[in-house]
Formats: C-alpha cells, sequence, structure tokens
C-alpha cells in the first residue's frame, strides 16, 4: 500500500481530515517508502545500501507531522525504530557510557555501528538541540548513520538553521545543520489548523473533584492525544532521572507524585517543559503545611510549565483557588492558582 492510499483511507474513515498541507508532502514520504522497499543486497562483500534521501519535516504544534511520520512507519517494511528525538540522545550517552568502560578510544563508533546494524530507517520525533554536549555529538553520529545507508526521517518545530540558535559554541554545530539540508529532504508543513487544539477544543482542562468522572474524562483526553500509544520517557539531568510514565508524539502523563512527590528542581522540570508540548497530570492533592515540600515543588512546576507554554491538563482535589489555604507560602501560591486559571483559557498555548 502506498502513503497515498493509506492516507486516503484515513479520510474516508473519517478518522483523519483531509488537509491540502498534509496532502503535500505524501510524495516525500511516498519516495522514502518505496526505497526502503527494495531489497538489499547480501553477502559477505556487500556495500552499505544506496545512500537514500531521507525527510526533514518542519512546522508549527499540532499540523500532523508526527501522525505522518507515523503513517509512514506503519508502511516501511525495513528494520526500523521510532524514538522522541530527546529520548533517543539519552540512549546514545548511556550507550557510550557503556562503551568508554570497555576501554575504547571512540565511544561514538560502537554506538553509530550498532545501531546502523539493527535498522535501516530511524523516525525522530521532535528534533531539538538544546545541549552542548547533544550538538557536539550529533554531528558525528548522524554522518556516520549516513555513511552506513541508514535512512532518517523527522519532525521538528522549527527549520534545520534554527536548531540549536544562540547555543553554547553554536558555529561547531553549522556543520551539521549542512549535513542535515544535504542528506535530508526539507519540507515545511504549512498549515493554518492546529490539529492538537482542535482535539480539545470545547474540552475542560481541570478536572475536580478527583473521582470517576474525573478519572474517565483523563482518560478519554489520553486516548484521543496518543492513538492507544505509548512508552515511558526518561529524562537525564544532572544524573538524577525524570521519568514520564506514559508519552506519545509530545504528550506525557504522570500522577502529580511521580513529579512533585521526589526532590526535583527547576532544572528537572525545566527539562521537561521542553521535551512536552502537553502535559496530563493526575491527582493534584489539597495541599498544606503536611506537604509543603511537595506544593513547593509543584509550584516549580507549573512556572516552567507556563513559562515554556505548554498545555496542562489535570485532575485535582479542589479548585486552583482552593488547593492550599492554609501553612507558609499560601500568598506566593496566588500566583500558582492564577497561572492554573489562564492555563485554561480556550486559547493557551497558542
Amino acid at each position: 500500500m502506498t502513503i497515498q492510499e493509506a492516507y486516503q483511507q484515513a479520510v474516508a474513515a473519517g478518522t483523519l481530515q483531509a488537509d491540502d498541507a498534509q496532502v503535500a508532502v505524501l510524495p516525500e514520504l511516498e519516495r522514502v517508502r518505496a526505497a526502503l522497499a527494495e531489497p538489499v543486497k547480501r553477502g559477505f562483500f556487500r556495500k552499505a545500501p544506496e545512500a537514500i534521501p531521507g525527510l526533514y519535516m518542519w512546522g508549527g504544534v499540532g499540523r500532523g507531522k508526527s501522525m505522518l511520520m507515523d503513517l509512514l512507519y506503519d508502511l516501511v517494511d525495513a528494520p526500523k525504530q521510532r524514538r522522541h528525538f530527546h529520548a533517543f540522545m539519552q540512549w546514545v550517552h548511556a550507550e557510550m557510557t557503556a562503551a568508554r568502560k570497555q576501554g575504547v578510544d571512540d565511544a561514538l563508533a560502537p554506538v553509530a555501528a550498532k545501531l546502523a546494524g539493527e535498522v535501516r530507517f530511524l523516525a525522530f520525533d521532535e528534533m531539538q538541540i538544546s545541549d552542548i554536549t547533544d550538538a557536539m555529538l550529533v554531528g558525528r553520529l548522524f554522518e556516520a548513520l549516513f555513511a552506513r545507508g541508514v535512512v532518517v526521517v523527522t519532525t521538528s518545530n522549527r527549520p534545520p538553521d534554527d536548531l540549536y540558535k544562540d547555543g553554547l559554541n553554536r558555529q561547531l554545530f553549522t556543520p551539521f545543520i549542512a549535513l542535515l539540508k544535504d542528506r535530508m529532504v526539507v519540507h515545511e508543513l504549512i498549515s493554518e489548523t492546529d490539529y492538537r487544539q482542535d482535539r480539545l477544543a470545547g474540552t475542560p482542562s481541570y478536572f475536580t473533584p478527583i473521582d470517576a468522572d474525573a478519572r474517565k474524562a483523563i482518560a478519554d483526553i489520553w486516548a484521543r492525544l496518543s492513538n492507544a500509544k505509548s512508552e515511558p520517557l526518561v529524562l537525564h539531568v544532572k544524573g538524577r532521572q525524570v521519568e514520564l510514565p506514559d508519552f506519545h508524539n509530545g504528550v506525557a502523563k504522570a500522577k502529580f507524585f511521580d513529579l512533585c512527590g521526589r526532590p526535583l528542581g527547576a532544572g528537572d522540570y525545566l527539562a521537561l517543559a521542553e521535551a512536552v508540548r502537553v502535559l496530563i497530570l493526575e491527582d493534584i492533592p489539597a495541599l498544606s503545611r503536611h506537604n509543603f515540600n511537595e506544593a513547593k515543588r509543584f509550584v516549580t512546576l507549573i512556572d516552567a510549565l507556563y513559562e515554556a507554554k505548554v498545555q496542562l491538563i489535570c485532575s485535582a482535589a479542589a479548585a486552583p483557588e482552593m488547593l492550599y489555604v492554609e501553612g507558609t507560602g499560601t500568598f506566593e501560591f496566588e500566583r500558582t492558582a492564577s497561572r492554573l486559571r489562564e492555563m485554561q483559557s480556550a486559547d493557551w498555548a497558542t
């Protein structure tokens, strides 16, 4: 089945709404699918598969980039792997640490070789570079993967030229931008419709009290946004782990105590806010002097989400103004309550 046929089937079934901007990129997706469907020569002296240009799809949040990549991924008949880019880079760092323990001089080389030996198609969601260490690694890694015939398709909210913008020592990163533009077709998805917002249009984002109705409403929203697919996302921040139990296409779901019941700080929450576009946070309890540390972390978390314009959907024991009514810091919590109210507005994060 071609990409175009699969797209039209989904439109006919009512699971997709036809969009001219999405239709315009289908030939590029089909080009990748068809090329990967060609048999690869086997044998001891075989060369790396012939280089197939990848695809770099970028555009605003909710324009259907991840959905289109999933459409391609499901139809590709080749060894493949789909990862959120942030999680992928964390895996690379972990593999390099293991390689160094083996005493290798270049810890990246065995990682690239292992990956190229396992997959021919790599699909990355939400490519973004904000860490200097990642910026220094990613160019060499992609060059090695391209040399071994691995085909890369990635989505991003920004064009290649804006990756790692204003980053430390960015001049060392710019050759990677040139590599991307040389080895991948860059396609901007220009659509006026934010489908993620459409799926939330008219839907409450703050549910109280925490009861069966709230849990069902949250479950329904998660199903709509995740398409019943998810995997954990573990963020590594200065030796600590921040785990989001459920994650798919930029949408994360966690319990209050997953994020505020552990000794996490502003750096952890900033990393979280950078990695997700929608956070579903369940079971926010009544806050007081008895759980003051959790309350402080909650304030810090909301500040990070607010500044990053992350969409927040949550269930809580009380309305924002009644969550923290006694104990040290009640006055300061008024700002958090105000932000929680603002984050419920229909035009939040747009």
